[in-house]
């Protein structure tokens, strides 16, 4: 089964920088989307950023244009977070897990492979 695993949260100042990992096993990420999400004490799991594993193309959430990247690199079936400028509303559990490829990324009840979260705390 496909299998995700999240690493690099932790605890950085308003206007740091982190760079989440998405390691995958099982299978590679060609021809599959992959996403990135969050979810906040209180609130809703929500999608943060996508890439598709078979031509790169990304998308991302209003809230995180112009701050966060993402990117993958196929020979290490990884796909990277990068976060700059982060802002004490970015704190959550990110995850990150297979999506639909597309526009529809978002959906998280399509979204599956779900890995257990990386804590991200920003401090204000």
């Amino acid at each position: 089964e496909m299998q995700f695993v999240e690493s690099g949260g932790g605890l950085v100042q308003a206007g740091g920088s982190l760079r989440l990992s998405c390691a995958a096993s099982g299978f590679t990420f060609e021809g599959y989307g992959i996403g990135w999400f969050r979810q906040a004490p209180g609130k809703e799991r929500e999608g943060v950023s996508y890439i598709s594993s078979s031509d790169s193309t990304t998308d991302y959430t209003d809230s995180v244009k112009g701050r966060f990247t993402i990117s993958s690199d196929n020979v290490k079936n990884t796909v990277y977070l990068q976060m700059n400028s982060l802002k004490p509303e970015d704190t959550g559990v990110y995850y990150c897990a297979e999506t639909l490829v597309g526009p529809l990324w978002r959906q998280v009840s399509r979204a599956r492979f779900w890995g257990r979260g990386t804590q991200v705390t920003v401090s204000s």
